[in-house]
Parts: structure tokens; sequence; C-alpha cells
């Protein structure tokens, strides 16, 4: 937090809005200057260098930023290895082999991407029922760790079919079973840019929220960088009577304003907010003038305190030609500044960090995703303040 408390001038604001470390910034600048392109102004998009390896996050010898029991993953990181044939391979497969081998890594929680696995697995291709959340908490809690959430079933209809309310409460009682805080999805409320349409989505929200609150679960959804991007909210209309233009709030912030602090939660991916901030720089106001937001990932958790139990902890390198800025890597051996990021948004001992790695599995190298999750381990583990 110092780092973000005794800056003043220009540089240390931009740094601050860009959410980057010093050594970062400078080297930023340095490059700018060497290719004869001037730094950012402050609420400019920013601007990408390389910095060497490690260094955006700050591994030291302080205060660990992510305690041990917080230290968790999202399976969907090791699909691979729990959708292998324990018969074809001596690697770890299925839930159970799998939870093991995490544990032995150090991790203390997971995260669902659902239930499935390979059906030559132990208890077979589908646990999403309640003898096989039995199963699995069974093996959960023989290896030490505990599920925090998973990325299920949202109902698609509204109102809500009796069919998909019947499902969505199943959802539930499997989450409970297996001991979650937390049950969510990998999608946004909606992927439209009108505002129009996500009030209706927060109407629906706030009711499966208030069914998982009674049900003792936290309802959470998972965003990508799309969510990010500016609401359409005003200015002409368009043909079919739609806004065109933007009162300069992002369509999830919208979002947290309309839906119930106390039923609706949120869990942030970190490098898809990273990539929003990249992307998602400049709209168009109602008076048609341009005008410039860097996001700031940081400072919209801090806003909206307790509203982000969960992380996505995800890493990159710097790809300005892909139209994202970034390619994932494993977790602490790219850029993005975690070490900031964590000091900045406090309350370490109720956040939930899980590691997360898309693109971890390999045709060619079947062990890569079990060996970037415990790279990723090390990692998160080695975070200081």
């Amino acid at each position: 937090m110092t780092e973000y408390n005794d800056e003043s001038g220009t540089d240390g604001a931009l740094r601050r809005s860009l959410g980057v470390s010093r050594r970062r910034f400078l080297s930023t600048c340095t490059a700018a200057a060497a290719t004869a392109i001037a730094a950012p102004a402050f609420g400019a998009s920013p601007a990408f260098a390389q910095p060497a390896p490690h260094d955006s996050h700050g591994h030291g010898n302080g205060q660990a930023l992510v305690p041990a029991a917080k230290r968790g993953i999202i399976l969907y990181t090791v699909r691979d290895a729990t959708g292998r044939d324990p018969l074809s391979t001596d690697l770890p497969s299925g839930f159970r082999e799998v939870f093991r081998e995490l544990a032995r890594y150090g991790y203390k929680q997971v995260e669902f991407a659902g239930y499935g696995q390979h059906a030559n697995a132990p208890g077979g291709s589908n646990l999403e029922t309640v003898e096989g959340a039995k199963l699995l908490r069974s093996w959960l809690d023989d290896y030490g760790l505990r599920a925090q959430g998973n990325h299920g079933f949202i109902p698609s209809s509204w109102p809500l079919s009796q069919s998909d309310l019947d499902q969505f409460k199943r959802t539930l009682e499997i989450a409970n079973i297996l001991g979650m805080d937390h049950m969510g999805t990998g999608g946004d409320p909606t992927g439209s840019a009108y505002r129009a349409d996500w009030d209706v989505a927060a109407d629906k929200w706030n009711a499966l929220g208030q069914i998982a609150h009674r049900a003792g679960i936290k309802l959470y959804t998972h965003n990508h960088d799309a969510a990010y991007g500016f609401l359409l909210d005003g200015g002409p209309l368009d043909a079919q009577g739609r806004p065109t233009r933007s009162s300069g709030i992002r369509k999830l912030e919208y979002f947290l304003k309309v839906t119930d602090p106390k039923t609706v939660w949120l869990e942030m991916d970190i490098f898809w907010a990273h990539v929003a901030q990249y992307k998602f720089h400049t709209y168009t106001a109602h008076d048609g003038s341009q005008r410039e937001n860097i996001f700031d990932p940081a400072a919209l958790v801090r806003r909206n305190n307790k509203r982000y139990p969960l992380f996505h902890a995800k890493d990159g390198v710097v790809n300005t030609t892909s139209g994202q800025g970034y390619d994932m890597v494993p977790f602490g051996t790219g850029v993005i500044d975690y070490r900031t990021f964590f000091s900045r948004v406090g309350e370490k001992n109720y956040r939930n960090p899980m590691v997360e790695q898309d693109n971890a599995p390999s045709s060619t190298d079947l062990a890569q995703s079990l060996k970037h999750a415990r790279i990723g381990y090390d990692n998160l583990a080695t975070l200081r303040k």
C-alpha cells in the first residue's frame, strides 16, 4: 500500500492508474523514448514493455500476500488431467488422483468447472449427482482440500421455467454437499452493450441470488474483458431505437449498481481485466466527443470491496499484435503486477485467488498442465508485500 500513498505528480498518478510497478513504468518510458514514441499522458491507452522476468511480481521476504489456506486453483487449468483415461496412462487422471497431486503441490482450495471426468476414473464420468458430490467431498477431505466454487448451471430462461428452477436448486444442493461458500458461472450476465438488457439481467440475477442466499450459497458471475466495455446508455438512437453513445460507465460497473450486494457477487479474472484495460480506454460520450478513461481493475474491487470474494489469478506477457495486449503464460512468469494488485485490494483473509491458465493443456506434453499448476502454486506462495 505504501507504494500507492507516498508518490505525487503525473508519473505517480499515471502509474497508479495503469497498475504497474515503478520499475515497469520506468522501463515503459525508456522503451518509448528509445523508439521516439512519447510516454502516454494520464488517461491515455496503456503503454506496454516487457520487464525482466518476475520483475512485476515483487518477490521478497515480507508478509505473504496470499495466505496458505487461500491458495487455490480452478480445475479448468488441469481439465486434460481430470479427463484422462486412467487405464491408458501413469499420469494423474480423474478427480481423485488430481486432487492428490494438487494437494502435494500445496494447494488448499479448488474451484470446479463442472463435474465431468473420464468414464474409467473412480466414480464414473458424471459426478453431478448427490452421490457423486458425496464421493467428491470425501476425496477433497482426504487430501485437505476445500471446494470454493463452481462454474456451473445458470438458467437461460427468464422468467424462470420450472425445469430450470429445479435444476438450479439441484446445483445448489450439490454445492452444499461439497462445502462450497460460492457457486457461479463462467459467463457474463448478458452479452449486450445496452443498459435495458443489463437491467433485465440484474432482475434475473437478483432473483437467482435470493434463491442461492436461502440455500446458504453466494452466487457469483465470472467475467472476461467484454463485460468491462462501455455501456451504451444515451445519445442519438439507431434505426432500432437503441442508444449509440455512452456515459462512460462500464457494463459490469452498472451491474454492480443495480444488483443486491447481499446476494450477488463477482469473481474477477485479473488477466481479462487487464485485457479490458488495454482494449477499452476510449468511448463516445452522449455529446459525440471522444473521451478517455483507463480501466483500473484494483480500484473497481476496492470500490465494491466485499463483492469480490473470488479471483482468477492468471498471468500474461505483452503482445500488442494480438488485439488483447497479452498472451497467457503460467502464473508468476508474466508481467501482470500481482504484488501491487493484491496489496491494493487488501482483505487477504477474505479473497480467494484461483490460479488459472486456459492454455495449460498440451497435446505434445501430457504432463504440462500439472507442471504449470505447480509453477502457479509456487509463484502464488512467494508473493510478498
